[in-house]
Protein backbone atom coordinates (compact mmCIF):
# COMPACT_ATOMS: atom_id res chain seq x y z
CA UNK A 1 0.00 0.00 0.00
CA UNK A 2 2.86 2.41 0.82
CA UNK A 3 4.38 2.06 -2.64
CA UNK A 4 0.99 2.56 -4.31
CA UNK A 5 0.36 5.72 -2.26
CA UNK A 6 3.75 7.26 -2.98
CA UNK A 7 4.67 6.05 -6.46
CA UNK A 8 1.29 5.65 -8.14
CA UNK A 9 -0.71 8.37 -6.41
CA UNK A 10 2.27 10.69 -5.71
CA UNK A 11 1.06 11.30 -2.15
CA UNK A 12 4.52 11.67 -0.66
CA UNK A 13 3.45 12.99 2.72
CA UNK A 14 3.27 9.33 3.78
CA UNK A 15 6.92 8.58 4.55
CA UNK A 16 9.08 5.51 4.03
CA UNK A 17 10.81 4.69 7.30
CA UNK A 18 11.67 1.25 8.61
CA UNK A 19 9.40 -0.75 6.26
CA UNK A 20 8.85 -3.12 9.19
CA UNK A 21 5.88 -1.46 10.90
CA UNK A 22 7.98 -0.16 13.80
CA UNK A 23 8.37 3.57 13.20
CA UNK A 24 4.85 4.63 12.14
CA UNK A 25 6.08 7.18 9.56
CA UNK A 26 3.84 5.53 6.95
CA UNK A 27 0.67 5.50 9.08
CA UNK A 28 -2.65 5.82 7.25
CA UNK A 29 -6.28 5.56 8.31
CA UNK A 30 -8.60 2.87 6.99
CA UNK A 31 -12.32 3.54 6.89
CA UNK A 32 -14.66 0.59 6.44
CA UNK A 33 -18.30 -0.22 6.92
CA UNK A 34 -19.02 -2.42 9.92
CA UNK A 35 -22.65 -3.13 10.79
CA UNK A 36 -23.63 -0.23 8.54
CA UNK A 37 -21.35 2.18 10.43
CA UNK A 38 -18.24 3.83 9.02
CA UNK A 39 -15.35 2.98 11.32
CA UNK A 40 -11.75 4.23 11.04
CA UNK A 41 -8.59 2.58 12.32
CA UNK A 42 -4.89 3.21 11.81
CA UNK A 43 -2.46 0.99 9.90
CA UNK A 44 1.14 0.97 8.75
CA UNK A 45 0.92 1.14 4.97
CA UNK A 46 4.36 -0.45 4.56
CA UNK A 47 2.92 -3.81 5.67
CA UNK A 48 -0.55 -3.55 4.18
CA UNK A 49 -1.34 -5.71 1.14
CA UNK A 50 -3.01 -3.49 -1.42
CA UNK A 51 -5.83 -6.03 -1.83
CA UNK A 52 -6.75 -5.44 1.82
CA UNK A 53 -7.81 -1.92 0.81
CA UNK A 54 -10.67 -3.35 -1.24
CA UNK A 55 -13.96 -1.69 -0.29
CA UNK A 56 -12.35 0.75 2.13
CA UNK A 57 -11.55 4.43 2.41
CA UNK A 58 -7.79 5.00 2.59
CA UNK A 59 -6.78 8.27 4.24
CA UNK A 60 -3.26 9.70 3.96
CA UNK A 61 -1.91 12.83 5.62
CA UNK A 62 -3.01 14.82 2.55
CA UNK A 63 -6.57 13.59 3.06
CA UNK A 64 -7.03 15.41 6.36
CA UNK A 65 -5.81 18.81 5.16
CA UNK A 66 -8.07 21.86 5.37
CA UNK A 67 -7.49 25.32 3.88
CA UNK A 68 -5.70 26.16 7.13
CA UNK A 69 -4.09 23.83 9.66
CA UNK A 70 -6.55 21.34 11.08
CA UNK A 71 -6.95 21.06 14.87
CA UNK A 72 -4.34 18.34 15.28
CA UNK A 73 -1.80 20.09 13.06
CA UNK A 74 -2.44 23.36 14.91
CA UNK A 75 -1.85 21.71 18.28
CA UNK A 76 1.45 20.24 17.05
CA UNK A 77 2.54 23.63 15.70
CA UNK A 78 1.60 25.51 18.88
CA UNK A 79 3.45 23.04 21.13
CA UNK A 80 6.56 22.73 18.96
CA UNK A 81 5.80 19.03 18.56
CA UNK A 82 7.71 18.72 15.30
CA UNK A 83 11.34 19.39 14.42
CA UNK A 84 12.82 17.54 11.46
CA UNK A 85 9.24 16.73 10.45
CA UNK A 86 9.89 13.29 9.00
CA UNK A 87 7.84 11.47 11.64
CA UNK A 88 5.18 14.17 11.94
CA UNK A 89 2.71 12.93 9.28
CA UNK A 90 2.44 9.58 11.05
CA UNK A 91 1.78 11.22 14.43
CA UNK A 92 -0.80 13.58 12.92
CA UNK A 93 -2.65 10.73 11.20
CA UNK A 94 -2.61 8.55 14.33
CA UNK A 95 -3.93 11.34 16.57
CA UNK A 96 -6.56 12.18 13.96
CA UNK A 97 -7.61 8.54 14.18
CA UNK A 98 -8.17 9.09 17.91
CA UNK A 99 -10.50 11.99 17.00
CA UNK A 100 -12.57 9.64 14.82
CA UNK A 101 -12.89 6.80 17.34
CA UNK A 102 -16.28 5.97 18.85
CA UNK A 103 -14.80 5.09 22.23
CA UNK A 104 -15.08 7.47 25.14
CA UNK A 105 -12.05 9.79 24.76
CA UNK A 106 -9.35 10.18 27.39
CA UNK A 107 -5.78 11.47 27.54
CA UNK A 108 -4.39 7.95 27.92
CA UNK A 109 -6.28 6.84 24.80
CA UNK A 110 -4.93 9.83 22.88
CA UNK A 111 -1.39 8.86 23.84
CA UNK A 112 -2.08 5.19 23.10
CA UNK A 113 -3.29 6.08 19.60
CA UNK A 114 0.29 7.17 18.83
CA UNK A 115 2.03 4.22 20.47
CA UNK A 116 3.22 2.93 17.09
CA UNK A 117 4.88 6.21 16.12
CA UNK A 118 8.53 7.01 16.79
CA UNK A 119 10.17 10.47 16.91
CA UNK A 120 13.88 11.13 17.54
CA UNK A 121 13.77 14.93 17.88
CA UNK A 122 11.12 16.27 20.23
CA UNK A 123 11.60 14.18 23.34
CA UNK A 124 7.84 13.45 23.19
CA UNK A 125 6.77 15.93 25.87
CA UNK A 126 5.65 18.48 23.30
CA UNK A 127 3.79 15.74 21.44
CA UNK A 128 2.08 14.73 24.68
CA UNK A 129 1.06 18.36 25.25
CA UNK A 130 -0.47 18.48 21.77
CA UNK A 131 -2.36 15.27 22.53
CA UNK A 132 -3.68 16.82 25.76
CA UNK A 133 -5.07 19.78 23.80
CA UNK A 134 -6.86 17.45 21.37
CA UNK A 135 -8.22 15.35 24.21
CA UNK A 136 -9.67 18.48 25.84
CA UNK A 137 -11.49 19.25 22.59
CA UNK A 138 -12.77 15.69 22.42
CA UNK A 139 -14.24 15.95 25.92
CA UNK A 140 -16.84 18.31 24.45
CA UNK A 141 -18.25 15.61 22.20
CA UNK A 142 -20.99 14.55 24.66
CA UNK A 143 -22.31 11.67 22.59
CA UNK A 144 -22.68 13.60 19.33
CA UNK A 145 -21.96 11.92 16.00
CA UNK A 146 -18.21 11.36 15.95
CA UNK A 147 -17.51 12.28 12.33
CA UNK A 148 -19.75 15.35 12.41
CA UNK A 149 -18.07 16.48 15.64
CA UNK A 150 -14.65 16.03 14.03
CA UNK A 151 -15.74 18.05 11.00
CA UNK A 152 -17.33 20.82 13.09
CA UNK A 153 -14.15 21.11 15.16
CA UNK A 154 -11.87 21.29 12.12
CA UNK A 155 -10.21 17.94 12.71
CA UNK A 156 -11.12 16.53 9.28
CA UNK A 157 -12.60 17.94 6.04
CA UNK A 158 -16.36 18.08 5.57
CA UNK A 159 -16.30 15.59 2.69
CA UNK A 160 -15.71 12.78 5.21
CA UNK A 161 -19.46 12.98 5.84
CA UNK A 162 -20.08 11.76 2.27
CA UNK A 163 -17.83 8.70 2.47
CA UNK A 164 -20.37 6.27 3.90
CA UNK A 165 -22.81 6.85 1.04
CA UNK A 166 -20.01 6.62 -1.51
CA UNK A 167 -18.88 3.26 -0.10
CA UNK A 168 -22.46 1.96 -0.06
CA UNK A 169 -22.82 2.74 -3.77
CA UNK A 170 -19.69 0.83 -4.74
CA UNK A 171 -19.72 -2.83 -5.79
CA UNK A 172 -17.59 -4.94 -3.48
CA UNK A 173 -19.06 -8.29 -4.44
CA UNK A 174 -15.65 -9.92 -4.88
CA UNK A 175 -15.03 -9.37 -1.16
CA UNK A 176 -11.40 -8.51 -1.81
CA UNK A 177 -10.38 -12.06 -2.53
CA UNK A 178 -7.86 -13.10 -5.14
CA UNK A 179 -8.35 -16.64 -6.37
CA UNK A 180 -5.14 -17.25 -8.29
CA UNK A 181 -4.83 -20.66 -9.88
CA UNK A 182 -2.09 -22.98 -8.69
CA UNK A 183 -0.42 -22.98 -5.31
CA UNK A 184 -1.19 -19.48 -4.09
CA UNK A 185 0.30 -18.37 -0.80
CA UNK A 186 -2.26 -17.47 1.85
CA UNK A 187 -1.96 -13.91 3.15
CA UNK A 188 -3.83 -12.32 6.05
CA UNK A 189 -2.73 -9.01 7.55
CA UNK A 190 0.76 -9.17 6.06
CA UNK A 191 2.47 -7.91 9.21
CA UNK A 192 4.96 -10.80 9.25
CA UNK A 193 5.31 -11.73 5.59
CA UNK A 194 5.93 -8.18 4.36
CA UNK A 195 8.78 -7.85 6.85
CA UNK A 196 10.38 -11.19 6.03
CA UNK A 197 9.75 -11.35 2.28
CA UNK A 198 9.42 -7.74 1.18
CA UNK A 199 11.41 -8.12 -2.05
CA UNK A 200 9.87 -11.41 -3.21
CA UNK A 201 6.23 -11.33 -2.13
CA UNK A 202 5.27 -8.77 -4.79
CA UNK A 203 5.76 -11.50 -7.41
CA UNK A 204 4.01 -14.26 -5.45
CA UNK A 205 0.64 -15.76 -6.28
CA UNK A 206 -1.46 -14.73 -3.32
CA UNK A 207 -4.84 -15.66 -1.90
CA UNK A 208 -6.01 -12.81 0.32
CA UNK A 209 -7.83 -13.89 3.46
CA UNK A 210 -8.04 -10.76 5.60
CA UNK A 211 -11.54 -9.72 4.53
CA UNK A 212 -12.96 -13.19 4.02
CA UNK A 213 -16.16 -12.99 6.05
CA UNK A 214 -16.17 -16.72 6.76
CA UNK A 215 -12.85 -16.27 8.61
CA UNK A 216 -14.08 -13.40 10.80
CA UNK A 217 -15.96 -13.29 14.06
CA UNK A 218 -15.62 -14.35 17.69
CA UNK A 219 -18.52 -16.42 18.99
CA UNK A 220 -19.38 -18.54 21.99
CA UNK A 221 -20.95 -21.98 21.91
CA UNK A 222 -21.54 -23.27 25.41
CA UNK A 223 -18.23 -22.91 27.24
CA UNK A 224 -16.21 -22.83 24.02
CA UNK A 225 -14.95 -19.82 22.09
CA UNK A 226 -14.73 -20.10 18.30
CA UNK A 227 -12.64 -17.56 16.43
CA UNK A 228 -12.20 -17.06 12.73
CA UNK A 229 -8.64 -17.27 11.48
CA UNK A 230 -8.65 -13.63 10.30
CA UNK A 231 -9.62 -12.21 13.69
CA UNK A 232 -7.16 -9.44 14.56
CA UNK A 233 -5.52 -8.54 17.86
CA UNK A 234 -7.82 -5.50 18.01
CA UNK A 235 -10.86 -7.75 17.50
CA UNK A 236 -9.74 -9.74 20.53
CA UNK A 237 -9.10 -6.60 22.57
CA UNK A 238 -12.60 -5.29 21.81
CA UNK A 239 -14.41 -8.62 22.18
CA UNK A 240 -16.96 -8.77 24.99
CA UNK A 241 -16.39 -12.53 25.20
CA UNK A 242 -12.65 -12.12 25.78
CA UNK A 243 -13.00 -9.22 28.19
CA UNK A 244 -15.57 -11.13 30.24
CA UNK A 245 -13.32 -14.18 30.62
CA UNK A 246 -9.85 -12.60 30.78
CA UNK A 247 -9.84 -9.85 33.45
CA UNK A 248 -6.25 -8.87 32.61
CA UNK A 249 -6.78 -8.79 28.84
CA UNK A 250 -6.14 -5.07 28.32
CA UNK A 251 -2.82 -5.29 30.15
CA UNK A 252 -1.80 -8.28 28.02
CA UNK A 253 -2.77 -6.48 24.82
CA UNK A 254 -0.48 -3.56 25.68
CA UNK A 255 2.43 -5.99 25.44
CA UNK A 256 1.51 -7.00 21.88
CA UNK A 257 3.01 -4.68 19.27
CA UNK A 258 1.40 -1.29 18.48
CA UNK A 259 -2.11 -0.04 17.75
CA UNK A 260 -1.44 0.04 13.99
CA UNK A 261 -0.17 -3.55 13.92
CA UNK A 262 -2.91 -4.82 16.24
CA UNK A 263 -5.45 -3.43 13.78
CA UNK A 264 -3.94 -5.57 11.00
CA UNK A 265 -2.33 -8.69 12.49
CA UNK A 266 -4.40 -11.89 12.39
CA UNK A 267 -4.42 -14.80 14.82
CA UNK A 268 -3.78 -17.47 12.19
CA UNK A 269 -0.99 -15.36 10.71
CA UNK A 270 0.73 -15.34 14.10
CA UNK A 271 0.33 -19.11 14.36
CA UNK A 272 1.57 -19.96 10.86
CA UNK A 273 4.51 -17.57 11.03
CA UNK A 274 5.72 -20.08 13.61
CA UNK A 275 7.94 -17.63 15.46
CA UNK A 276 9.23 -19.18 18.70
CA UNK A 277 8.17 -15.95 20.46
CA UNK A 278 4.78 -15.27 18.83
CA UNK A 279 2.70 -13.54 21.51
CA UNK A 280 -0.70 -14.83 20.42
CA UNK A 281 0.71 -18.32 19.91
CA UNK A 282 1.99 -18.42 23.48
CA UNK A 283 -1.32 -17.01 24.76
CA UNK A 284 -3.43 -19.69 23.08
CA UNK A 285 -1.02 -22.56 23.71
CA UNK A 286 -1.69 -22.22 27.44
CA UNK A 287 -5.42 -22.51 26.69
CA UNK A 288 -4.94 -25.80 24.80
CA UNK A 289 -6.48 -24.28 21.67
CA UNK A 290 -7.50 -26.45 18.73
CA UNK A 291 -7.04 -25.52 15.08
CA UNK A 292 -9.49 -26.48 12.36
CA UNK A 293 -7.73 -26.90 9.02
CA UNK A 294 -9.38 -27.46 5.66
CA UNK A 295 -8.28 -28.30 2.14
CA UNK A 296 -11.06 -28.75 -0.39
CA UNK A 297 -13.69 -30.96 1.28
CA UNK A 298 -11.23 -32.31 3.81
CA UNK A 299 -11.45 -30.87 7.33
CA UNK A 300 -9.39 -31.89 10.36
CA UNK A 301 -8.60 -30.61 13.82
CA UNK A 302 -5.21 -30.51 15.48
CA UNK A 303 -4.13 -29.19 18.89
CA UNK A 304 -2.04 -26.05 18.63
CA UNK A 305 0.54 -27.75 20.83
CA UNK A 306 1.01 -30.43 18.13
CA UNK A 307 1.12 -27.96 15.23
CA UNK A 308 4.86 -27.22 15.41
CA UNK A 309 7.20 -29.98 14.26
CA UNK A 310 10.43 -27.98 14.32
CA UNK A 311 11.75 -24.52 13.61
CA UNK A 312 9.33 -22.91 11.11
CA UNK A 313 8.02 -26.40 10.32
CA UNK A 314 4.27 -27.04 10.64
CA UNK A 315 1.96 -30.04 10.61
CA UNK A 316 0.17 -28.44 7.67
CA UNK A 317 0.23 -29.01 3.93
CA UNK A 318 0.76 -25.94 1.66
CA UNK A 319 -2.86 -26.09 0.53
CA UNK A 320 -4.40 -26.34 3.99
CA UNK A 321 -6.05 -23.30 5.48
CA UNK A 322 -6.69 -22.57 9.14
CA UNK A 323 -10.37 -21.74 9.33
CA UNK A 324 -11.16 -21.69 13.04
CA UNK A 325 -9.46 -21.58 16.43
CA UNK A 326 -11.41 -23.26 19.20
CA UNK A 327 -10.69 -23.22 22.93
CA UNK A 328 -12.51 -23.61 26.23
CA UNK A 329 -13.22 -20.30 27.91
CA UNK A 330 -11.88 -19.88 31.45
CA UNK A 331 -14.63 -20.39 34.01
CA UNK A 332 -15.16 -18.94 37.46
CA UNK A 333 -12.63 -21.35 38.98
CA UNK A 334 -10.00 -20.72 36.28
CA UNK A 335 -7.01 -18.38 36.44
CA UNK A 336 -4.97 -17.09 33.50
CA UNK A 337 -1.92 -14.86 33.13
CA UNK A 338 0.41 -13.72 30.34
CA UNK A 339 3.90 -12.33 30.88
CA UNK A 340 6.50 -10.92 28.50
CA UNK A 341 9.98 -9.45 28.80
CA UNK A 342 11.73 -7.66 25.95
CA UNK A 343 14.45 -5.05 25.53
CA UNK A 344 11.79 -2.32 25.46
CA UNK A 345 8.80 -2.61 27.75
CA UNK A 346 6.38 -2.10 24.87
CA UNK A 347 6.37 -2.38 21.07
CA UNK A 348 9.08 -5.01 20.94
CA UNK A 349 9.42 -8.70 20.28
CA UNK A 350 9.90 -10.88 23.32
CA UNK A 351 13.12 -12.17 24.75
CA UNK A 352 10.91 -14.61 26.67
CA UNK A 353 7.12 -14.72 26.96
CA UNK A 354 4.91 -17.16 28.80
CA UNK A 355 1.28 -17.86 29.67
CA UNK A 356 -0.38 -20.04 32.28
CA UNK A 357 -3.91 -21.34 32.73
CA UNK A 358 -4.99 -23.25 35.82
CA UNK A 359 -8.35 -24.58 36.97
CA UNK A 360 -8.81 -24.72 40.71
CA UNK A 361 -10.90 -26.85 43.04
CA UNK A 362 -10.39 -24.98 46.28
CA UNK A 363 -6.61 -24.89 46.72
CA UNK A 364 -5.98 -27.83 44.39
CA UNK A 365 -5.10 -27.49 40.70
CA UNK A 366 -7.25 -29.84 38.64
CA UNK A 367 -6.14 -28.75 35.15
CA UNK A 368 -3.22 -26.69 33.88
CA UNK A 369 -1.46 -25.39 30.80
CA UNK A 370 1.90 -23.61 30.75
CA UNK A 371 3.56 -22.23 27.61
CA UNK A 372 6.78 -20.35 26.93
CA UNK A 373 8.39 -18.57 23.99
CA UNK A 374 12.03 -17.77 23.32
CA UNK A 375 13.23 -20.93 25.04
CA UNK A 376 13.52 -23.27 22.07
CA UNK A 377 13.10 -23.57 18.30
CA UNK A 378 9.29 -23.59 18.47
CA UNK A 379 6.59 -21.94 20.60
CA UNK A 380 6.69 -24.32 23.53
CA UNK A 381 3.83 -25.97 25.35
CA UNK A 382 5.52 -27.27 28.49
CA UNK A 383 3.91 -30.70 28.71
CA UNK A 384 5.85 -31.93 31.75
CA UNK A 385 5.19 -28.74 33.70
CA UNK A 386 1.50 -28.76 32.81
CA UNK A 387 1.10 -32.40 33.87
CA UNK A 388 3.12 -31.82 37.05
CA UNK A 389 0.75 -29.09 38.27
CA UNK A 390 -2.37 -31.26 38.14
CA UNK A 391 -3.40 -32.49 41.57
CA UNK A 392 -1.02 -30.16 43.40
CA UNK A 393 -1.75 -27.53 46.06
CA UNK A 394 -0.34 -24.02 45.74
CA UNK A 395 2.86 -23.37 47.70
CA UNK A 396 6.29 -21.78 47.29
CA UNK A 397 7.76 -25.29 47.22
CA UNK A 398 5.49 -26.18 44.29
CA UNK A 399 6.72 -23.14 42.35
CA UNK A 400 10.36 -24.08 43.00
CA UNK A 401 9.75 -27.63 41.78
CA UNK A 402 7.87 -26.33 38.73
CA UNK A 403 10.78 -24.05 37.79
CA UNK A 404 13.19 -26.97 38.09
CA UNK A 405 11.05 -29.05 35.73
CA UNK A 406 10.73 -26.13 33.32
CA UNK A 407 14.51 -25.75 33.19
CA UNK A 408 14.82 -29.39 32.14
CA UNK A 409 12.12 -28.98 29.48
CA UNK A 410 13.43 -25.91 27.63
CA UNK A 411 16.34 -25.54 25.18
CA UNK A 412 17.10 -21.83 24.76
CA UNK A 413 20.02 -20.57 22.69
CA UNK A 414 22.05 -17.39 22.92
CA UNK A 415 21.07 -14.81 20.32
CA UNK A 416 20.42 -11.08 19.86
CA UNK A 417 17.65 -11.18 22.47
CA UNK A 418 19.77 -12.65 25.24
CA UNK A 419 22.10 -15.42 26.32
CA UNK A 420 20.92 -18.93 27.12
CA UNK A 421 21.44 -18.36 30.86
CA UNK A 422 19.55 -15.05 30.72
CA UNK A 423 16.56 -16.67 29.05
CA UNK A 424 16.55 -19.45 31.61
CA UNK A 425 16.58 -16.86 34.38
CA UNK A 426 13.79 -14.88 32.69
CA UNK A 427 11.49 -17.89 32.44
CA UNK A 428 12.10 -18.72 36.10
CA UNK A 429 11.23 -15.19 37.13
CA UNK A 430 8.17 -15.04 34.88
CA UNK A 431 6.85 -18.30 36.31
CA UNK A 432 7.15 -16.68 39.74
CA UNK A 433 5.33 -13.64 38.35
CA UNK A 434 2.45 -15.89 37.26
CA UNK A 435 1.99 -17.16 40.80
CA UNK A 436 2.50 -13.76 42.44
CA UNK A 437 -0.32 -12.32 40.31
CA UNK A 438 -2.68 -15.29 40.46
CA UNK A 439 -2.14 -16.19 44.12
CA UNK A 440 -1.44 -12.95 46.02
CA UNK A 441 -1.84 -14.74 49.37
CA UNK A 442 1.25 -16.83 48.62
CA UNK A 443 4.10 -15.59 50.89
CA UNK A 444 6.14 -13.37 48.59
CA UNK A 445 9.39 -13.81 50.55
CA UNK A 446 9.21 -17.57 50.24
CA UNK A 447 8.34 -17.36 46.57
CA UNK A 448 11.25 -15.08 45.70
CA UNK A 449 13.60 -17.47 47.43
CA UNK A 450 12.13 -20.41 45.52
Amino acid sequence: MLDFIRYHKNLTGTKIGCREGDCGACTILIGELKNNKLVYSSATSCLMPIANAHGKHIVTIEGINLDDLNAVQQAFAEQGATQCGFCTPGFIVSLTGFCMNEKEPSYSKAIDAMNGNICRCTGYKSIEKAAAIINEKMQQRNGSDILKFAVDNKMIPAWFLEIKDRLLKMDFSTNGQATNAGHAKYLGGGTDLYVQQHDTIVDEKLHFLYDNKSLKGITREGNKCIMGASVTVTDIAESTIFNDHFPGLQEYIKLVSSTQIRNMATVAGNFTNASPIGDLTIFFLALNAMLELSEGNSVRQIPLNKFYKGYKSLDKSPGELIGKIIFELPGEHDLFNFEKVCKRTYLDIASVNTAIHVRMNGEEIIAAGLSAGGVGPIPAYLFKCSEFLVGKRISAKLVAELIEIAQSEIKPISDARGTESYKRLLLSQLIKAHFIKLFPALPLEQLMLA
